[in-house]
């Protein structure tokens, strides 16, 4: 796979992304209590879990952070309401000063990976250093294995790559941190001082991969404790030498293949969940973690995940007892086929924090990058915008979407959840429905391909889930719409790696896929749009983009917040970045053995409260074990 590499003046993440919150338990000896002890839960997914490194360009997803985080703790987490709540069994943390902004960490003394290391301000200086994006030296692209190639493909010497220092996936919220921080004696506090305020503070740090498992395996020592003053070393010395193998390990050594690695460090628990069994595409199995010693012990002794993109297929198995609670993709045939269950089941209807949307690519040499032109910019723009003015959004909502909520509509902001106080506003000035109607325009189409004189039909490659149901019966819909006059052809990429692939700019020019929200901070979206953005796969850049939220960072007016985000939209309209289309709808199934769900509209959707779940269900009974 390649993977585009950037620069650290360029990269990005939105604060507070796939958020791993705190899943704590009281002491061992009651934690062992509190389990009851043979119960077993099987959860229905669509995609299957496949990297430890949920900070990684390759590993955001949510299928990784769901898993991660019924295994690892953090200083905070989101409540049944979206109150962001401090986990006082894991850490805590307080604002020392406002000017310049200091913020102080402290890991309590008990808190350990399942390896017995214990987890300290290191683990919290590697997330800054590798997010922050201040020690980058270099960028590249990846071959299929993770290893470096140049621009023809070929493999880059290594001497060239020696003291190459590149975290693939970097904030520039972290970023602000651009001093090394100051370390308690203990090692078990840590005080970080930024060079600006910034108004998602309580979001912006924590605690990711294991420092003593990166540096064990970059720089070969085996001791954890040497291992973890090397790396403090390394990030306090800006040594490139050490920091390059560093960084490697952080992007790539942490990808699963398709069952558990035999190197159990690469998949360690802080939290309340042990990994302890892995097949990729089928399931994931977590067991109760004996040593755990936080607030929010796990009551089930056994979570499977099991994978399997067609929801009507959930619906049967969660009949048929072989899984005891669902999400799937909604649709009308889902809600009734739910509904139809009868006693022993419940289900509960909603909204997601996941909107679907369509991205073009603006630098892979498609139809949508200027160099395809001869650097023509006005002509790539007209591409863009011909080519979203075609995306049939009012069919796809009335004839996916509508079925199952009467009252659903286009979503027309790329920040705002509909209904949100800032949605109409934002709407009001992005002026997205009026340049891409919602019943298209084929004539407006026409007249920007015809001014432009490109030559037409243009194909674009399309990538999206394959397996997918709903989203390839909206890429029928799409590819009817575009290619209407013969103005455009769908090449068809959907692929069951499509997560994974969207790194990739050789594989296609537009995609479709959802983005869900990980948390409330208001500069979330700015992994997706700033030059350089761990979410932006397209390459989109504006100078004025990124200052605006550069302003946004330190901005806590609220009403001021909206305006930026306002102009902020208004520029991706115009320049065509890609289209919203609507807001999911939520459904979710389960055995009334479960007690306890209750989902939430960001990640980790019905996972958040795990620790209050209950059953009397068994690995005999119920949900089926990924052992059986």
């Amino acid at each position: 796979m390649k993977i585009r590499r950037i620069s650290a003046a360029a990269a990005t993440v939105a604060a507070g992304a796939l958020v791993l919150s705190a899943c704590q338990t009281p002491a061992p000896e009651d934690n062992d209590a509190g389990i009851e002890q043979g119960t077993a839960v099987t959860v229905g997914w669509n995609q299957s879990y496949y990297e430890y490194n949920t900070d990684s360009a390759t590993g955001n997803a949510t299928a990784n952070s769901i898993v991660n985080y019924m295994m690892n703790s953090g200083f905070n987490y989101y409540d049944g309401d979206l109150n962001l709540v401090q986990d006082s069994s894991f850490g805590s943390y307080e604002k020392l000063s406002d000017d310049p902004l200091t913020v102080k960490y402290t890991i309590n003394d008990d808190q350990q990976w399942s390896d017995g290391t214990p987890v300290t301000a290191a683990d919290l200086v590697l997330y800054w250093g590798a997010m922050g994006g201040n020690f980058n030296t270099e960028e590249y692209d990846l071959d299929d294995e993770g290893n470096p190639i140049d621009e023809n493909g070929d493999p880059i010497p290594e001497d060239e790559l020696a003291n190459a220092v590149f975290f693939n996936f970097t904030s520039p919220s972290v970023g602000l941190v651009e001093e090394f921080p100051e370390i308690s004696e203990d090692g078990q506090s840590v005080t970080f001082t930024y060079t600006k305020p910034y108004a998602d503070w309580e979001v912006n740090l924590g605690v990711g991969v294991p420092a003593h498992v990166v540096a064990m395996h970059a720089l070969g020592i085996e001791d954890p404790t040497e291992a973890t003053q090397a790396l403090l070393d390394a990030f306090e010395n800006n040594d490139a030498e050490k920091l390059a193998p560093i960084s490697d390990f952080w992007n790539t050594g942490f990808a699963f293949g398709d069952t558990l690695p035999d190197d159990e460090s690469l998949y360690l628990s802080n939290g309340a969940y042990l990994l302890t069994d892995f097949v990729r595409d089928q399931y994931v199995t977590l067991k109760a973690n004996p040593d755990y010693t936080g607030d929010h012990a796990a009551q089930i002794e056994t979570v499977t995940i099991r994978y399997n993109e067609d929801p009507m297929a959930q619906v049967q198995a969660l009949d048929n007892g072989e899984l005891d609670l669902i999400s799937p993709q909604a649709s009308a045939d889902t809600l009734t086929a739910l509904e139809e269950l009868g006693d022993g089941f419940d289900v509960i209807t909603g909204i997601e924090g996941t909107y679907e949307h369509i991205d073009l690519m603006f630098d892979n040499g498609g139809p949508f990058d200027p160099a395809t032109y001869g650097g023509d910019e006005d002509t790539a723009l007209a591409v863009r915008q011909a080519f979203l003015k075609l995306i049939p959004r009012q069919e796809i909502v009335e004839r996916i979407i509508t079925p199952l909520n009467p009252d659903a509509e286009v979503r027309n902001s790329y920040t705002q959840i509909p209904d949100s106080p800032g949605y109409g506003p934002v709407t009001e000035a992005n002026g997205m429905e009026e340049m891409y109607p919602l019943e298209v325009d084929v004539e407006g189409a026409k007249q920007l391909l015809e001014d432009a004189g490109v030559e037409t039909p243009i194909e674009v490659r399309f990538l999206t889930a394959a397996d997918n149901v709903r989203r390839q019966d909206a890429l029928v819909l799409v590819q009817n719409s575009v290619e209407q006059e013969d103005l455009f052809t769908i090449d068809d990429k959907s692929s069951g790696d499509w997560g994974s692939e969207l790194s990739d700019p050789s594989i296609y020019d537009a995609s479709m896929f959802g983005w869900q929200s990980t948390s409330t901070a208001v500069t979330e979206s700015a992994a997706n749009f700033r030059t350089g953005g761990g979410n932006n796969f397209g390459a989109f850049s504006s100078d004025r983009v990124d200052e605006l939220y550069d302003e946004l960072q330190v901005e806590t007016d609220p009403d001021r917040q909206i305006e930026i985000l306002s102009e902020v939209e208004s520029i991706l309209v115009e320049q065509g970045f890609g289209v919203t289309i609507f807001q999911f709808p939520s459904v979710t199934g389960y055995n009334t053995e479960l007690q306890g769900v209750d989902p939430i509209t960001i990640n980790p959707t019905i996972f958040w409260n795990f620790w209050e779940w209950s059953t009397t269900l068994t690995d005999d009974e119920g949900g089926e074990s990924a052992d059986a």
